[in-house]
């Protein structure tokens, strides 16, 4: 059983255990580096990047989390994951720091404030024929924004895995992954389609083999 942590300093923490977990992983909360230890692979929530930064800093992890990220350990970031995982920001606060390891650049809060979040039908070819798409319309992800960033440079090795695909915002790169990286601007934990973790969790077994 391959054994995942969430990053659980501030953020949807729970949505992330329990879409983990319904797909047999096991689930842990992060927040010192022996439980860091202890993991094969992170997720980092949705939350607040600035935040997250601070704490990560005030709980002595951050310089672990480098490590391991630089180690190949496999991580997924959602929203302000995206953020923690990025080399570097567009419009960072001067006291702002990442974890790094994506070679991107974002925007924060790119599609704007809490009161702009939306929902967007999105294809991503990677998902598509995994075995948790919900009834309906397995053919695209539901993806949900909320004061999200999107991508606006890619380095080389990045894959895109989706762009919106409608609005004023149309092309913008809104799902990456990079080796064992992986990181969306979208919030999957909380939609109730799995593939997104079902899909990370395959990158966790492929690494462990």
């Amino acid at each position: 059983m391959v054994r995942i942590g969430v990053l659980a300093v501030q953020g949807d923490v729970r949505e992330h255990v329990q879409a983990l977990s319904s797909l047999g992983a096991q689930v842990c909360g992060v927040r010192r580096s022996r439980e860091l230890d202890d993991v094969d692979a992170l997720v980092i929530p949705g939350g607040e990047s600035t935040t997250m930064d601070k704490l990560v800093r005030a709980f002595d992890l951050q310089e672990p989390l480098r490590k391991r990220i630089a180690d190949g350990m496999p991580v997924y970031g959602s929203c302000a994951g995206m953020i923690m995982l990025a080399d570097r920001i567009a419009d960072a606060r001067p006291d702002q720091e990442t974890l790094g390891g994506l070679d991107i650049t974002v925007r924060r809060n790119a599609f704007g404030r809490q009161v702009d979040s939306f929902e967007e039908d999105l294809h991503i070819p990677a998902i598509a024929e995994l075995t948790t798409a919900p009834d309906g319309h397995p053919e695209t992800f539901k993806a949900v924004f909320i004061r999200a960033p999107w991508v606006e440079e890619l380095g080389e090795g990045v894959e895109v895995l989706a762009t919106v695909e409608a609005g004023p915002a149309t092309g913008r790169v809104v799902a990456i992954r990079a080796g064992n990286l992986l990181a969306t601007s979208f919030h999957p934990e909380v939609t109730g389609d799995h593939r997104i973790h079902e899909y990370f969790t395959q990158m966790v077994r492929a690494a462990l083999h």
